[in-house]
């Protein structure tokens, strides 16, 4: 007798993820919105203007770039952050926060020394029309979904280490500054106004007060408020594309975005892969328009957006937090300027206290259960700082992890679990 064909048709999967929710209205974000959110998303934002800004100005200054090339990177940068986060948030209601690549930031150091930036410029465009061309062919997440979220995780924990050891080493440094804000941390939230006030905001006030206090706040008074765009004409050389093109990629698609999805997931949210590597490439595209480096989904400032309050209002902090963006690219010299006078311990300490929710529920996440060697070797790697090929630790750490898992592990690959880090296909 024959077999009766199956009668349910099979459902492709969608290349682009469907949003599950409908956009909120007004009415919505208002009911929704609320000051602990507004709050995250101003801790996000600061988070972005100290430490990241400090390291694109660093490199960018050792690279020989002028006052007007890197406020238009500046610029840029914020106003991609800003769009992408503001659309990505509203279309799928969820908090999905968009930076741009520190790692790939840092990458550009050598390469500035003896590379043209209208050719390190170059190599941005075509970083970004790849990474675009990949999200829109949906390997990204076919490649993602055969990475278990526990490896991922140990990448994010060893990737947020160094911000929990920023705020003993700021300690050291600045105690007088450092000290009360960890006191003024940890009291906070152990008293149950942690609910309605974040205990990081707290720190910010306390050492913000100490440095007026001991006359560290110097800002700079002359040069531009408003942001003036500076393009920069791409040139392609060969040279610039097979140094920086790959690793960029690599770094945006597998580090930062894996980074992001991984610490969205960990906070309850199901995050987008093929539509967040879509729009990462297309704001690397925009922010190549103005000398700046490719964008991503970030990590540290989703876990900061999502640091509290109810999973389904977050979306409201990463509202907030690209409306600040969008401000903060329209005055870019002015916040540049301003940021940059705080004493660097109270900016790392303040970081530090940021990331500690995060760093621990990474751990928490990476060797709980689970993949526990393939996790351990992704930290290793990762922690270990060994960029091969150019390309950042973190990628290796996660590709070494997986292998080592796969060999040592086979038993925990072939149980059914959602540590799989399979995404939803909407």
């Amino acid at each position: 007798m024959r077999d009766r064909p199956d009668p349910t048709p099979k459902v492709r999967p969608r290349l682009v993820e469907r949003p599950h929710m409908r956009i909120p209205r007004v009415r919505d974000i208002r009911r929704d919105i609320g000051v602990e959110y507004c709050l995250n998303a101003v801790v996000g934002l600061v988070f972005s203007i100290t430490g990241p800004i400090a390291v694109t100005m660093a490199v960018g200054l050792a690279g020989g770039l002028s006052g007007e090339q890197l406020a238009s990177w500046v610029c840029g940068i914020f106003l991609s952050a800003g769009l992408a986060t503001l659309v990505m948030s509203l279309l799928y209601r969820q908090p999905l926060g968009f930076a741009w690549s520190i790692p790939g930031t840092v990458l550009l150091g050598p390469s500035l020394q003896h590379l043209g930036f209208a050719e390190v410029v170059g190599a941005f465009f075509v970083t970004g029309v790849l990474t675009l061309a990949l999200g829109l062919s949906g390997l990204v997440r076919r490649a993602m979904s055969l990475i278990p979220t526990p490896i991922v995780m140990a990448m994010v924990a060893a990737v947020f280490l160094r911000f929990g050891v920023d705020i003993v080493d700021a300690g050291v440094r600045e105690p007088v500054v450092v000290i009360p804000m960890i006191i003024a941390f940890m009291v906070l939230t152990a008293l149950p106004a942690a609910r309605i006030v974040p205990p990081v905001l707290c720190a910010l006030a306390v050492g913000f007060a100490a440095v007026v206090v001991l006359g560290e706040f110097d800002v700079p008074t002359s040069g531009p408020v408003i942001a003036q765009p500076d393009f920069t004409p791409p040139a392609f050389t060969w040279a610039a594309q097979l140094e920086l093109v790959v690793p960029l990629t690599l770094t945006v698609l597998v580090v930062q975005n894996g980074q992001g999805e991984a610490v969205l997931r960990q906070a309850g949210h199901a995050p987008p892969v093929t539509a967040s590597a879509i729009t990462s490439g297309a704001m690397s595209v925009l922010n190549a328009c103005f000398g700046g480096v490719s964008a991503c989904l970030t990590g540290p400032t989703n876990a900061l957006l999502t640091a509290s309050g109810e999973r389904h209002r977050q979306y409201t902090a990463a509202l907030v937090y690209a409306l600040l963006c969008l401000v903060a690219a329209l005055f870019a010299p002015l916040v540049t300027r301003f940021m940059l006078g705080m004493p660097e311990p109270y900016i790392l300490a303040l970081g530090g206290l940021a990331m500690l929710g995060a760093l621990r529920q990474a751990f928490v996440s990476a060797f709980a259960t689970r993949f526990t060697f393939g996790s351990l070797v992704a930290f290793i790697v990762t922690i270990s700082g060994v960029d091969l090929l150019g390309v950042h630790a973190a990628f290796w750490g996660v590709l070494l992890g997986c292998g080592a898992s796969r060999l040592l592990e086979p038993g925990d690959h072939r149980r059914p679990s959602s540590d799989s880090g399979e995404p939803d296909d909407g």
